[in-house]
């Protein structure tokens, strides 16, 4: 059995267990899915950086990379709005690449200036392509195949809240079924995602902003 089909196979037991155990859950309450996974990576001033530096903090993780032409852009927004509606010295970002080749610490932290993030506690970190896939696997955040041009790496839009004792948190729904990740992407309407900064952005956005507050009062 591949690691692939093992993932989806965890990630559906995951969601039968929830089922059983937060029926009684409101959709505002936020439930423990599980540890973040462990990592060491090298963040864009080209320090050693692991999940146990952001404890003690809440924050966002996302996977991306510099010269994503789609929704990254759009990602970038959102967390853009995200940090200025928190504006908290506990709340983080932790922006993971999934081009490692290209987004040198060096170009992260070129990058970091250009999109004008303003916490320190934003950290955008590389390592070797194969770690960083393993990684997301971790996660259960969908990262495509490594290819060689950049603009054929495709990931999830999603961003993963993770609580100041390293949980990933999330809302459950009224079936008592967690949401598990919140979109950063944007919607021209009901019923699609707009990959452009013109669109209203996803109603996760302002919902991840509430469950960031409620997770700084705990």
């Amino acid at each position: 059995m591949n690691k692939q089909l093992i993932g989806v196979i965890a990630i559906i037991a995951l969601v039968i267990g929830f089922i059983f155990w937060n029926k009684s859950k409101s959709e505002s309450d936020l439930v423990k899915i599980m540890d973040v996974p462990s990592f060491e990576m090298t963040n864009q001033y080209g320090e050693k950086f692991t999940e146990r530096d952001m404890l003690g903090k809440v924050y966002l993780v996302e996977f991306f990379f510099t010269s994503c032409p789609t929704i990254c852009p759009v990602m970038k927004q959102n967390l853009r709005i995200i940090e200025d509606s928190i504006n908290d010295p506990q709340f983080g970002i932790v922006s993971i690449t999934i081009d490692p080749k290209r987004d040198t610490p060096e170009r992260l932290l070129q990058h970091y200036k250009q999109i004008q993030a303003k916490s320190p506690n934003w950290y955008m970190l590389t390592a070797e392509r194969d770690y960083i896939q393993e990684v997301s696997k971790k996660f259960n955040i969908y990262l495509g195949d490594a290819k060689d041009d950049a603009k054929s790496l495709d990931h999830s839009g999603q961003f993963a809240l993770v609580d100041k004792q390293g949980k990933i948190r999330s809302r459950v729904n009224g079936h008592g079924i967690p949401k598990l990740y919140y979109s950063g992407l944007n919607y021209t309407d009901a019923a699609g995602v707009n990959p452009s900064l013109n669109g209203t952005y996803h109603p996760d956005v302002t919902m991840v902003i509430e469950d960031i507050k409620k997770l700084l009062e705990e």
